[in-house]
């Protein structure tokens, strides 16, 4: 029985390791829609049209519960996506929530009002997109009030990822923390609004200081996966086998995962 994982490119596989990790007998379907990747510089109705159709692919390979383990696409296309489109008996999940949760100190589903938390100055790094959609900022004000949020788009990261230019990715990384240090000099907390920054995490710590704490969002959406599967058993699908899906050239694809992962990843056409 899987569950579907989806993301425009690679950077998904972080959330996907940290949910082998955290539960190794459960199949996943991973989608990495990499022929249309990145989808942080793409307008909202494209990331919607895109998501809709990966996810789609996923209920297809019997997966009734589908983490969007790409901000842009929870960011951009989620909301809309399950207040008109998310058949019944599905569920699409995105990847803010456990963000939140982390830093707002407070379980999802608690609806009481906004409250004050500890965290007063939040820089987030995320794609041009998920800046746009001022999504975070959203759902936050919903749970916590008083905290002050930054947001830097970081253009060329994930491009960087993707093609396994980790020098370049380190450089942009340091200029994306230097461009928001002006704007917000002495952030409390940074949030990594993009799965493919998990990998640079020991670059935007060391550009922030020691005293920044980062949140990055594998290890809390897996967490969080695991605490919703306890609730919701019955949101695990038909899907009996794990699969790597991509609609770009699976032997590239193959090759670029097997690299960003440190161990061998066989993708096939979706």
């Amino acid at each position: 029985m899987a569950v579907g994982i989806f993301d425009s490119g690679l950077g998904g596989l972080t959330v996907y390791e940290a949910i082998h990790k955290r539960l190794p007998d459960l199949p996943l379907v991973y989608l990495g829609d990499n022929a249309n990747a990145p989808y942080g510089v793409r307008d909202a109705d494209d990331i919607y049209a895109l998501t809709t159709a990966a996810t789609q692919r996923l209920f297809d390979a019997g997966c009734d519960l589908v983490i969007l383990a790409c901000n842009t696409a929870s960011a951009a296309a989620l909301r809309r996506m399950q207040e008109g489109w998310v058949p019944k008996g599905k569920r699409v999940l995105g990847v803010f929530v456990p963000l939140i949760e982390a830093l707002t100190e407070r379980e999802w589903g608690d609806n009481s009002p906004p409250r004050e938390v500890a965290v007063k100055h939040v820089a987030l790094f995320a794609t041009p997109a998920t800046v746009r959609s001022r999504a975070f900022q959203r759902e936050l004000a919903f749970r916590a009030i008083g905290v002050d949020v930054e947001a830097q788009a970081c253009g060329g990261v994930v491009d960087a990822i993707e093609d396994g230019d980790f020098i370049l990715a380190e450089a942009l990384v340091r200029s994306h923390v230097d461009a928001l240090k002006r704007k917000m000099p002495d952030p409390d907390a940074a949030m990594l609004g993009c799965t493919h920054y998990p990998l640079m995490a020991d670059v935007f710590q060391d550009a922030l200081g020691e005293g920044v704490k980062v949140f990055s969002q594998a290890n809390l959406v897996a967490e969080s996966l695991a605490h919703y599967l306890e609730r919701r058993p019955e949101m695990v699908g038909t899907g009996t086998e794990s699969l790597f899906l991509t609609t770009g050239d699976p032997k590239k694809v193959s090759a670029r995962a097997t690299q960003f992962l440190k161990h061998p990843i066989t993708f096939t056409a979706a």
